[in-house]
């Protein structure tokens, strides 16, 4: 199964600086005023590697930067194959909480061979840009995040014992949360973690991007009969699926440009697949989201505007599966496919690709960003969603299928910069 190994991790110096300057959240999730303000507090922020700005030459001066900064000691590559024991303490939900697993290399593998599983769809130009960059650097700047079956809880044992002391690294987002990492190249450990491996399945949580980029760009050295040493692999996050640290929050929907729609045609015309209650304020909108959540319950609400919160709950839910028989039941069961399928595409007529292009559909992570762009901005209303579950995640993953995109939304994200993976000289 997964084929996982350690590496020499590229890492900053001391010469650096403040490791906290040198670090910054992922790439596309930063706007340029924060990418502006990262460089002006270190010109050595990896940044400037991981999102190069300007014309067709961004790429080529970000390898030249990454050659630069390696020739003049600001980073280096660690003596001993390591892997890297990564934990992030934050708030979510108003509890403290924490997350541990560690970082190595990871075999790719087509996702034909059931092997490695995507979860989400992605779009081509995110992955074109990614390619170009890797094409430059021969560098993974940072780590995808995977998840991985550990019910016994062996491998979460080893990887906890190595983080007793002192980390080897430790620095402080902006969202507050505390990134601590140790370095281990104990070949004993190492050995038995990677052991452990050899019969599990990988699901990836966030960078199917990435990670489709990587395989793109062995799949096109392999062509151009380029041997590059460490392009068969990729640098992984790897965190057991019964941490309690895990932390889905939900990406919600906003429809704009639809031409007149009317909100009470739109309840009238929910009404054949839902039960439709009115929350006299958000505050109860939520509560009801939450007790449906808990219950199993297929549930969302639908914000009109002008405080007018409805909840929608699904009457049959084998609704979606008549529609499309084709798709799993774990597919079929999911939120987001019963509001897609349902609503979005059959009463709303906004098909898939409209829906890629985004169109008449926006996402954000936001409740009152939703709120507010209908509200403020004039869009035609919200769809305000619960959090996908991790089992939903796998079961799907497991069934070969994808999910719509934006369906899932981990937290925190890694940072970015405390570990590389150099995969050529």
């Amino acid at each position: 199964m997964a084929e996982i190994k350690a590496f020499k991790g590229m890492r900053y110096t001391s010469a650096a600086g403040d490791l906290n300057t040198v670090v910054c959240p992922p790439y596309d999730i930063i706007s340029d005023k924060q990418r502006e303000q990262y460089i002006v507090n270190n010109p050595h922020n990896v940044i400037r590697l991981e999102l190069p700005k300007g014309g067709d030459e961004r790429y080529k001066e970000a390898g030249e930067t990454l050659k630069s900064w390696l020739d003049g000691g600001i980073l280096a590559c660690d003596e001993k194959d390591s892997i890297y024991v990564y934990e992030m303490q934050f708030s979510a939900n108003g509890k403290r909480k924490s997350l541990k697993g560690f970082v190595s290399l990871v075999k790719l593998e087509e996702f034909s061979k059931g092997i490695v599983l995507p979860h989400e769809e992605t779009l081509s130009k995110a992955k074109a840009d990614r390619f170009s960059l890797m094409s430059e650097t021969f560098c993974n700047f940072s780590q995808i995040y995977s998840l991985y079956m550990d019910e016994d809880g062996s491998v979460y044992s080893l990887v906890d014992g190595c983080s007793k002391g002192a980390p080897d690294m430790e620095v402080k987002d902006p969202d507050g949360t505390v990134h601590r990492m140790w370095c281990v190249s104990d070949e004993d450990i190492i050995s038995k973690i990677t052991a452990a491996f050899a019969d599990k399945k990988l699901y990836i949580a966030d960078g199917h991007h990435r990670y489709e980029t990587a395989l793109n760009f062995r799949n096109s050295l392999i062509e151009q009969g380029k041997d590059i040493p460490g392009s068969g692999y990729i640098s992984m996050m790897l965190v057991n699926m019964e941490n309690d640290g895990l932390v889905v929050f939900p990406t919600h929907r906003i429809v704009k440009g639809m031409n007149d729609l009317s909100g009470e045609k739109l309840i009238e015309e929910c009404k054949r697949y839902f039960d439709v209650a009115q929350a006299p304020n958000e505050i109860r909108m939520q509560a009801a989201l939450n007790s449906g959540y808990d219950r199993g319950e297929t549930i969302f609400a639908l914000y009109l505007g002008a405080g007018k919160c409805y909840i929608l709950t699904l009457k049959d839910k084998t609704a979606v599966k008549e529609l499309i028989p084709d798709k799993s039941d774990a597919y079929c069961g999911l939120d987001v496919s019963v509001l897609h399928t349902l609503i979005l595409e059959r009463i709303l007529g906004i098909d898939k690709e409209n829906m890629a292009a985004q169109k008449n559909l926006t996402y954000t992570r936001s409740r009152e960003e939703a709120f507010e762009a209908v509200d403020m901005e004039g869009e035609d209303c919200a769809f305000i969603l619960n959090p996908t579950k991790v089992t939903e995640i796998r079961d799907v993953a497991l069934a070969s299928e994808k999910m719509p995109q934006k369906s899932t939304y981990f937290y925190p994200k890694l940072i970015t910069g405390l570990v590389m993976n150099k995969f050529s000289d």
